[in-house]
């Protein structure tokens, strides 16, 4: 396979000075979370009240208040790493200087609705860690990868030095509940990397319950197309609806902004959010490589243009690149049938530099369904010498839209299956396939070879 060039014009023009995020080209191990079998609390000012029911958990030393975990581990294979992730109640009087202290314990076999001061198991096992200071409404992790080392059943108990205690969600709450995230520690399958990911992501619903799910069994690194969190793309609407869902993949996700993560001004939320991991802050754009591709994340909420300064990057970065197949993604489609979004011809200049650097595949999200077009140039026109193939992929938990006429060259569509877009990545090809969230059937899967 010949490797990819610009015409012989434009490369005279380039000055390289791209630079580019590594991601890890080694398979990512599977992680399941896992939420509380039972969960509680006891209060030495009301000695024989159980609360097992409530749906906060409180931590304190006037008076004293102490919490219960307890989490059953069953379908892994060792484990490499464990983390428990707790949510600080949304009410005042939450928050504390004071996180609490987390330790395993021996006892196992307490239940939630038969817990008081009076007959309180004992918190009398190793201390897996601790926390500082704690707001309301936000998500902590205390790594307990000490205890928790493979299927069986855990408690861990919480208490608090302070006398302005914390208080956190129960498994009563719902989407907040307490979290165990486990990481398997077998060695994942050899083969290529997978890359796998979809747009339109969180909102108050249960969609991103469901394609997060799909993730936890899927290794590799995680993409997203935009509009991550809703309405808004504030910090709280991350810290709410992504962070329990697809935020427990955020150490291996490399996203891209949409125009709900900008109804936030400056997309702060979402550059907050992610950090490092969305590229420069602010900027939106980015790169990175994953064994023989070389990927490009864009950001189609800011000027696009022919030269600008996005799209000149963009053509640098393709000349920098020695990777033999290239793929990008951005939010608004330039290619769709989706009866909502309109084609984004804006985002024209951008196709075209990928088109002329010979790219083989783009991805988009803004419509919120599943759609496959065969290979095409900038103007649309199939070509199946040198088009990309493209996919929209806004199926990651917002509710469905729509199709309205059918645009040329599209091959495959669904609407109202969530699901994840999930692609191998050969070193002369890919694959691709679309998977469901359970419950549904509908597939979509084949392979393109790199130009």
């Amino acid at each position: 396979m010949s490797r990819r060039r610009a015409p012989l014009a434009v490369l005279s023009t380039i000055i390289v000075t791209a630079a580019t995020l590594t991601a890890s080209t080694s398979a990512h191990a599977a992680t399941t979370t896992f939420t509380p079998t039972a969960d509680t609390y006891v209060d030495n000012g009301a000695t024989g009240t159980n609360y097992g029911t409530s749906g906060q958990l409180g931590i304190d030393n006037s008076p004293v208040k102490r919490t219960f975990l307890k989490f059953t581990v069953s379908g892994v294979s060792g484990v490499s790493n464990a983390k428990l992730r707790i949510h600080t109640d949304d009410v005042s009087g939450a928050e504390s200087p004071n996180g609490g202290t987390f330790r395993a314990m021996s006892n196992v076999s307490w239940t939630e609705t038969a817990v008081t001061w009076n007959n309180q198991p004992a918190i009398d096992g190793a201390t897996l860690g601790s926390l500082g200071s704690v707001v309301r409404n936000a998500w902590y992790e205390v790594d307990v990868t000490s205890l928790v080392t493979g299927n069986g059943t855990y408690s861990i108990g919480i208490t608090s030095g302070n006398i302005d205690g914390a208080d956190y969600d129960s498994r009563e709450s719902g989407a907040t509940a307490p979290q165990l995230v486990v990481t398997d520690g077998t060695t994942p399958p050899p083969g290529d990397p997978v890359w796998v990911g979809a747009g339109d992501i969180a909102d108050s619903g249960s969609g991103d319950t469901a394609t997060a799910a799909l993730l936890d069994g899927i290794q590799g690194t995680v993409w997203t197309t935009g509009d991550n969190v809703y309405p808004n793309g504030t910090a709280s609407q991350f810290s709410t609806y992504y962070e329990p869902t697809w935020g427990r993949h955020k150490a291996r996700t490399r996203p891209s902004p949409g125009n709900h993560d900008y109804n936030t001004s400056g997309a702060t939320g979402y550059y907050n959010y992610f950090g490092a991991q969305a590229g420069p802050s602010g900027r939106g754009y980015y790169s990175y490589d994953i064994g023989d591709w070389h990927i490009v994340s864009l950001n189609s909420n800011i000027t696009m243009s022919a030269g600008s300064a996005q799209e000149q990057w963009l053509r640098q970065d393709l000349a920098a690149s020695t990777k033999a197949c290239v793929a990008a993604y951005w939010h608004h489609p330039l290619f769709t049938s989706g009866a909502n979004h309109a084609p984004s011809t804006a985002t024209r200049p951008l196709f075209q530099a990928l088109y002329d650097y010979n790219a083989d595949l783009v991805v988009f999200g803004h419509n919120h369904q599943y759609e496959r077009f065969a290979p095409q140039n900038p103007s649309g026109s199939l070509d199946n010498a040198r088009g990309i193939r493209t996919f929209v992929a806004g199926m990651g938990g917002a509710g469905a839209y729509g199709f309205g006429t059918i645009r040329p060259n599209s091959e495959a569509r669904n609407t109202g299956t969530r699901g994840v877009l999930k692609f191998t990545l050969h070193s002369n090809s890919f694959d691709w396939q679309f998977v469901p969230e359970a419950g549904k059937t509908y597939t979509d899967s084949g392979t393109t070879a790199c130009h």
